[in-house]
């Protein structure tokens, strides 16, 4: 009777040993334990590099009109240059250029407001085409609109 209550007891650790026997790696047979050149992973290349092509009907290097972001409560930042940003907001804190685009950011304790310049026509000065606004604190999007008027001076 005493050898039946120990076999009893001994069951759940017999089993977990059984199960985790199945974690362990081994080699596949006929190998060294060691990965082969053909087993080990092999460095990526980088994908290709493309050309964008023209749009149809446009010359390569062809001057393309930005689209004018429309929205209500935007109107005397949207179509102004950068001088006139900077009297209605004072100094952008950062000012980028790319090409013949600009990048001004303009803060303030409740908002950021990155306004983007491009030229409407080729050659013109560039004037704000987009806006976009998020809060000081964690950068969440805010409503461009209000954080227009939290910056006016």
């Amino acid at each position: 009777m005493r050898r039946f209550e120990f076999s009893h007891m001994a069951m759940p650790a017999v089993f977990l040993g059984l199960a985790l026997s199945g974690c362990v790696a081994t080699p596949p047979a006929g190998t060294t334990g060691t990965p082969s050149e053909t087993q080990r992973p092999r460095p990526t290349s980088p994908p290709p590099m493309t050309v964008p092509q023209p749009t149809p009907g446009t010359q390569p290097g062809a001057f393309i009109p930005p689209r004018v972001m429309n929205m209500p409560g935007l109107e005397g930042v949207i179509g102004s240059n950068a001088s006139a940003l900077a009297n209605l907001f004072g100094p952008p804190r950062l000012q980028v250029r790319e090409g013949d685009a600009v990048k001004l950011q303009f803060t303030g304790q409740a908002c950021v407001l990155d306004v983007y310049l491009y030229p409407l026509t080729q050659g013109a000065e560039p004037t704000a085409t987009y806006i976009d606004a998020r809060r000081a604190s964690d950068g969440l999007d805010v409503d461009r609109a209000a954080c227009v008027t939290a910056l006016r001076r």
